[in-house]
């Protein structure tokens, strides 16, 4: 068992309680009924006159010892599960659907020459690039941070739970962009602490191929909230004196598959789901339900000859008959034990937002698992037909996400007027009108005064301060008539991004240089 499993195993440990223990009194009684009617079952035969003892042993039919397994037994235990269960026993919260289950990432990238070697091919600093990509998708929407250290730290992205944004920073960065040689972790590690200043229980995670001893008390000292852990980019049989000494902070080895991904994941999210767990607006999660399953197993010995009544069989095949659906149904084993929400919830819980979005028959989590799963125009158009606050919340959020900032400012109103303490909608309306306002004013500041005629294949932007001239972008067909994804436009700038890095990073370098010890912010 890893340190992982052992982590979620003390999470839920701490957090297991029952929803209604009052119900756990009925355990009493049932396991004095069981005692008595057990009792009565193995009481030994009187003795029977005339009749030796032997011969008698040799007529009885069956065990009739107090060790022999009776359906009183497997009775009581069915009755237990369903007791047990009946109580309520929890240890997680309910899904937020607004709130992300992964914590707050920095991510420190080491980029200097010694990330060059070839060792981990196709290089120590490229594989370092895969694991981050894969450490992104499994975090799937989760806050994350791009810093790039070398003798200096650097900035590279804040907080965004968009992956796509990170992954062209994130090829642009070699040795070659960094303003000053170095390994200082040191002001790394201070530069994602003030990133993380104002998030709850976030972490960082070091990918780097070694540690200078002189970052050792930093890094083993750190007195803030975050949890730090470390990357190594190293092969077998390699090894860094500062790595070995980091006692304080797990190190994971990179390995040739996703393990040493998934371990990391784990271990830098456990004090945030720790806070999820403390978080008193949430409800707790029924796990009951659960304890179906064993009951189920244990009431198969029922069917054992003189264990069940005779109309048993009957009474089964009644039940069955009248739950027949009129039209056969052929979508899986799943069909036949959970309801399509149910088998949303479960994809939902699993990350799979898409298709939980298209599993849910409930409009409203269908809504929710859309928005999480990036289709923002099929989520306003569900939540558009509810008339509560939480679709138009919903509304607002993937209007905001969808760049279509009036009509989000619009859906937070609405949500207001629904219920005007309806929590988040006040200051995702008052941000909203901020983006709206920054642009009005961008357009405004753009405004050369002269008249521009707006083509078929124009953009337009809303406009309806009618301040400065209308924003507008000519959408050229290629080929097919297909716009341009973000990478096909990345790969149209003449100025790459290691090159608006190398320019960005000497800048902050020369700023700081006096003030932090070159750190960059």
């Amino acid at each position: 068992m890893n340190e992982a499993i052992l982590t979620d195993l003390a999470l839920a440990l701490e957090a297991f309680h029952f929803l209604r223990p009052w119900l756990l009194l009925l355990v009493l009684p049932l396991v004095v009924l069981w005692w008595l009617n057990r009792r009565a079952a193995t009481k030994e035969d009187a003795d029977m006159p005339g009749l030796a003892p032997h011969l008698r042993d040799a007529l009885l039919v069956g065990d009739r010892g107090r060790g022999r397994i009776l359906a009183i037994d497997h009775a009581t235990a069915v009755l237990l599960c369903c007791v047990i269960g009946a109580a309520g026993p929890s240890w997680t919260r309910q899904v937020d659907p607004f709130l992300a289950q992964t914590g707050p990432l920095v991510i420190a990238l080491e980029v200097t020459p010694s990330m060059t070697a070839p060792d981990l091919p196709p290089s120590r600093l490229e594989r370092a690039k895969f694991k981050i990509r894969d450490l992104l998708a499994l975090r799937n929407g989760g806050r994350t941070a791009l810093v790039a250290y070398a003798g200096t730290a650097h900035r590279v992205l804040p907080l965004t739970e968009d992956p796509d944004v990170i992954l062209p920073y994130l090829e642009g960065l070699t040795p070659e962009i960094m303003p000053q040689e170095g390994n200082n972790a040191t002001v790394a590690l201070d530069l994602a602490a003030t990133i993380l200043e104002t998030e709850t229980a976030g972490a960082i995670l070091f990918v780097t191929d070694g540690i200078e001893t002189v970052d050792l008390a930093a890094l083993n000292g750190a007195g803030g909230a975050e949890t730090v852990a470390v990357l190594a980019m190293l092969p077998d049989g390699v090894d860094d004196r500062g790595l070995d000494q980091l006692g304080s902070r797990p190190v994971v080895r990179a390995t040739p598959d996703n393990a040493d991904i998934d371990r990391l994941d784990r271990l830098l999210n456990a004090d945030y789901r720790r806070a999820l767990l403390q978080d008193s607006d949430q409800p707790w999660e029924d796990r009951g339900w659960w304890l179906a399953i064993p009951a189920a197993l244990l009431a198969l010995f029922w069917f054992r000859q003189g264990w069940t009544m005779r109309w048993s069989a009957l009474l089964l095949a009644l039940s069955i008959i009248p739950a027949a659906p009129d039209k056969a149904r052929a979508d899986g084993i799943a069909d036949w034990f959970l309801t399509p929400d149910q088998q949303g919830y479960l994809a939902y819980r699993g990350k799979d937002f898409s298709r939980a979005a298209d599993l849910f028959a409930d409009p409203m989590w269908k809504a929710y698992a859309l928005y999480r799963s990036g289709r923002y125009e099929e989520a306003i158009e569900v939540a558009s037909r509810l008339d509560t606050p939480e679709a138009a919340f919903l509304q607002g959020n993937a209007h905001i996400r969808f760049r279509q900032y009036r009509d989000g400012v619009r859906a937070f109103e609405v949500a207001l007027d629904r219920d005007p303490d309806f929590p988040g909608a006040a200051e995702n309306l008052e941000l909203a009108r901020e983006i709206v306002a920054y642009v009005e004013d961008a357009r405004e500041a753009s405004d050369t005064g002269e008249e521009r005629g707006i083509g078929a294949d124009d953009v337009v932007f809303d406009n309806e301060e009618g301040r400065g001239a209308e924003t507008q972008t000519d959408r050229q067909p290629r080929g097919d008539d297909q716009i341009l994804t973000t990478e096909q436009w990345m790969n149209t700038v003449d100025t790459s991004t290691g090159d608006f890095l190398r320019s960005r990073f000497l800048f902050e370098s020369v700023n700081n240089a006096g003030a932090s010890g070159g750190q960059g912010e």
